[in-house]
């Protein structure tokens, strides 16, 4: 397609250039209009041809365009034969078979750039009329006057101004292509051209053909012209193209800008009186001569006048509208700032805004107490009810926290953790806020048709110190993570003991990361012996800390502090490869199973599953010889995480591998669980074991309603916390299946656990 229209247009451009040179051979009227014919039938085709090929957008206008050159063509058939005696005797006929397609042809070129802009439509004539006007002076300065007016021709030849007074109409018309039209379209360049051709070919004619009588070379090479450049424009592929037109408003397209077009406007007036003096000198001065140059350039003034008056108006109505944008980009920066320093949900202020506040707080030594508060099981409330229920909770408890506080500012610095900060008020006044807080905080949140319950843990920090902004914002993290460990739903007062523990967990846990490597961890074991004979069937794996050149440090000193690094996880694996291990051998020759325990992090790792199966494989150990020993709180409304957990607990038993609860009793009161979850023992929780020698009726009872429901549920007991020879009586009599405990045996190393086993299995033959 693209190769076809570059070679019909350069052929289109190849046919113009060759009829030029018949304009200077041509000298009777027959052959005039054979030229001609040949010159109007290559525009008909490339029309024709221009328009099937590029499809414009504005046809209309090029069939406009073709019909005028079409009538033109008939008109020059007519006037070459059956008119040529007429058309001989009387050249105004000529002039009026031709004058009728010049309406036809400003309608088409008129429409051309025609977007349906009223506006720009109004400016662009406006603007080509302004330039028309001073060119229609100036033309008839230099051309009419002296060959009509002065020579006293104008009787006679009067019918010589009718084609160049409509090739000023279109003249106008092809300077308001260029101004709004395609401006990059050459297509619209050309016809520009071809309508200023035209003009020069026709004045030619009125200044030089008349008195010959017979066109000069002059004017047909301009007809020619006109014609080449409406064929090429035609086969042109910018024919086809449009651009957005200017608004209605739009700022003089040439007015202001163009040096030409102003210095025309300018030099109108110049020339008028230049002309009118020189006529007068010249003694040749008549009506004409002053009323046709005044009338002219007063018209061009009123039309100067409106366009100015037009820029006026759209210079207001642009004022107005760059009022109106600054306006809204102030808003816009305003609502901007706001957002920068403020939270998008809940629209309170964000972590930035409080640190400035509070280091300007600090700086003046105003005193005050800053809250840090941490919505309780928020996430079990996003995991159950979605993130659309959670960011309305949000909302709300932030609106409670809103109102509650007065003069303070109430902050939101992450998820559901909310900051108040009471600028100059003394602690006692906080404190009492602080308990409004938790007891707003205890009634329930209506949160798209629920009732929830968001209570919230509370960190204090006093401002009194002079400490920096993110020391404060520090410690009072470790005292809301000091309330949240006590049990939530509280208030703790940052204090230097705080700190201290703080610093001593770090510690911890930079030691927990050198222990792992230094290999200085042990496995103590813990005998599990079967009541009904008191054999030993089993042991729980216990996780002991051996630094080189100390003492052993105690479980409780460093396992919540691994469960809260994440370091569990390694040292959790590391226990249940060794504890496997050592406890495949007692298992080939006892028949002995081992108990290890799982921490709920460890069960959050998505290849918990498959660790397990693997050390298994590579231990030696039976599945079923392996207790796995979880809390209550790994299975009871977790969220994704219990779901994972039961996911990874349901795989392990399918392979065979039992499931225990610990503690059991301690964590929650629902027992629906125990129904349909992935268990098969419950650890009696020391707590529950009756005091040595005392006859406590409340503790017995509470161990038989939970050894009579695990019979029922067809689950295994095992007593924990045994110590003395009655509670081992009473056990065996309530059913028990298993104890641990001091009375049998401490946690001891492996060496001395094979000891035991050994023993039991010996005694027992």
């Amino acid at each position: 397609m693209r190769y076809r229209a570059a070679v019909l247009l350069w052929a289109g451009v190849a046919a113009a250039v060759l009829l030029i040179p018949f304009a200077f051979t041509v000298s009777t009227l027959g052959g005039l209009a054979a030229l001609m014919l040949g010159s109007a039938i290559l525009v008909m085709v490339s029309i024709a041809g221009g328009v099937r090929l590029h499809r414009p957008q504005f046809r209309r206008a090029w069939w406009l365009i073709f019909s005028s050159v079409g009538l033109a063509l008939a008109g020059n058939v007519i006037a070459a034969t059956v008119l040529s005696t007429t058309v001989g005797k009387d050249p105004a006929a000529l002039n009026v078979v031709y004058g009728i397609t010049y309406p036809i042809l400003c309608a088409g070129v008129a429409l051309l750039p025609n977007h349906g802009r009223p506006g720009a439509t109004r400016v662009g004539l406006l603007d080509s009329a302004i330039l028309t006007s001073c060119v229609a002076v100036i033309w008839w300065m230099v051309f009419v006057d002296p060959t009509l007016i002065d020579t006293h021709e104008l009787r006679n030849h009067a019918h010589l101004l009718v084609e160049p007074f409509l090739d000023l109409i279109l003249f106008g018309l092809g300077v308001r292509l260029l101004l709004i039209g395609d401006a990059g379209s050459l297509s619209y360049r050309l016809v520009s051209a071809s309508c200023a051709a035209r003009l020069i070919a026709d004045t030619a004619y009125l200044t030089v053909g008349s008195s010959e009588g017979f066109p000069t070379p002059v004017s047909i090479v301009g007809w020619l012209a006109c014609n080449g450049l409406l064929a090429v424009a035609a086969l042109h592929p910018s024919m086809k193209r449009t651009v957005p037109l200017p608004a209605a408003d739009a700022a003089p397209s040439w007015l202001g800008a163009t040096p030409i077009s102003v210095g025309t406007v300018v030099a109108t007036p110049v020339l008028t009186g230049a002309f009118l003096l020189s006529e007068g000198l010249a003694d040749t001065l008549n009506t004409l001569d002053v009323a046709v140059p005044m009338t002219a350039t007063a018209v061009t003034s009123a039309l100067v006048v409106v366009r100015m008056r037009l820029l006026n108006r759209i210079s207001a109505r642009r004022a107005a509208d760059l009022e109106t944008a600054l306006h809204h980009e102030a808003e816009l920066q305003q609502e901007l700032l706001f957002r920068a320093s403020h939270d998008v949900l809940t629209g309170l202020p964000d972590r930035s805004l409080l640190h400035e506040r509070l280091t300007d707080c600090l700086d003046t030594g105003r005193g005050g107490v800053l809250l840090l508060l941490d919505l309780d099981e928020f996430k079990e409330i996003n995991d159950r009810f979605g993130h659309s229920v959670g960011d309305d909770l949000l909302m709300e408890a932030a609106a409670r926290l809103r109102d509650l506080v007065d003069g303070g500012l109430v902050a939101r610095l992450h998820s559901d953790e909310f900051a108040v900060l009471l600028d100059g008020v003394p602690l006692t006044d906080a404190w009492a806020t602080t308990e409004r807080a938790l007891g707003a905080m205890r009634r329930p949140l209506g949160v798209q048709g629920h009732e929830l319950f968001a209570t919230v843990s509370i960190g204090l920090r006093d401002l009194a110190d002079d400490v920096p902004a993110t020391d404060v914002l520090r410690d009072a993290y470790l005292a809301l993570h000091a309330a949240k460990e006590a049990g939530r739903n509280q208030m703790i007062l940052f204090d230097d003991e705080l700190r201290e523990k703080r610093l001593a967990a770090a510690r911890t846990v930079e030691r927990l990361r050198e222990a792992i490597t230094r290999d200085e961890f042990l496995v103590y074991y813990q005998p599990l012996v079967r009541l009904t004979d008191e054999r030993i069937t089993g042991v729980e794996a216990l996780i002991r800390w051996q630094p080189a050149g100390e003492k052993m440090v105690p479980p409780d000193r460093f396992i919540g502090i691994a469960e809260d690094s994440g370091l569990i996880v390694p040292i959790g694996s590391w226990v249940l490869r060794e504890s496997c291990r050592v406890a495949a051998g007692w298992n080939r020759r006892h028949g002995t199973v081992v108990s290890v325990n799982v921490s709920p992090r460890q069960l959050r790792e998505p290849d918990f599953g498959l660790l397990v199966l693997d050390v298994l494989r590579t231990s030696g150990l039976p599945p079923e010889a392996l207790i796995l020993e979880i809390t209550e709180g790994v299975l009871v409304n977790s969220g994704k995480v219990t779901e994972q957990a039961i996911s990874h607990l349901s795989m392990l038993r399918s392979h065979g591998i039992k499931v225990a609860i610990d503690d059991f009793g301690t964590g929650y009161s629902s027992l629906a669980y125990l129904r349909d979850l992935p268990i098969d023992n419950l650890k009696i929780d020391r707590s529950f074991m009756p005091a040595p020698g005392s006859p406590d009726l409340a503790a017995q009872t509470l161990v038989k309603t939970i050894i009579d429901l695990a019979a029922g549920l067809r689950l295994g007991t095992i007593a924990e916390g045994v110590e003395t020879a009655e509670q081992v009586v009473l056990l065996r009599e309530l059913g028990c299946d298993r104890a641990q405990g001091f009375f049998y045996s401490r946690p001891v190393p492996e060496a001395d656990a094979t000891r035991l086993i050994q023993d039991s299995a010996t005694a027992i033959r």
